[in-house]
């Protein structure tokens, strides 16, 4: 039990750090840092919907950062166990979706991200099969 822990915790800090990485870029879109048609499969067509979906992005990754650190017991837990392996599944999907959009994504440099969501995806497969004991 204790070694199956250890491993969920290990994934669990490695998703906290790729998930702070991605808030960082979602700032530098949003402050224009970088240019935003290179997110967003080049689909973005203003700076009204960049704001939009950086600022959608940007509370989505705060949200799964924060269910990700109740699962890993580094604060304390809002919600129940069992809602946050549910909240996890459904980022599960997300990441998996995501993987998909990637592969048809316009621009090379966001095709790049393919590789990045599938991991996140099989990590979080890895912490929610290890972790559900409850």
């Amino acid at each position: 039990m204790k070694q199956i822990k250890s491993k969920a915790s290990i994934y669990i800090q490695l998703l906290i750090i790729v998930s702070i990485a991605a808030e960082l870029f979602h700032f530098t879109i949003l402050f224009k840092l970088i240019p935003y048609d290179i997110s967003w499969g080049g689909r973005l067509k203003s700076d009204s919907e960049m704001y939009v979906f950086e600022g959608l992005s940007i509370l989505v990754n705060a949200f799964f950062i924060f269910t990700l650190l109740q699962k890993g017991e580094y604060v304390k837990s809002y919600f129940s166990k069992k809602t946050v392996s549910i909240i996890l599944w459904v980022f599960f999907a997300v990441f998996l979706l995501n993987t998909v959009g990637n592969l048809f994504a316009k621009t090379t440099f966001e095709k790049g991200f393919t590789i990045l969501t599938f991991v996140n995806s099989i990590l979080l497969w890895r912490i929610n099969k290890r972790t559900n004991l409850y």
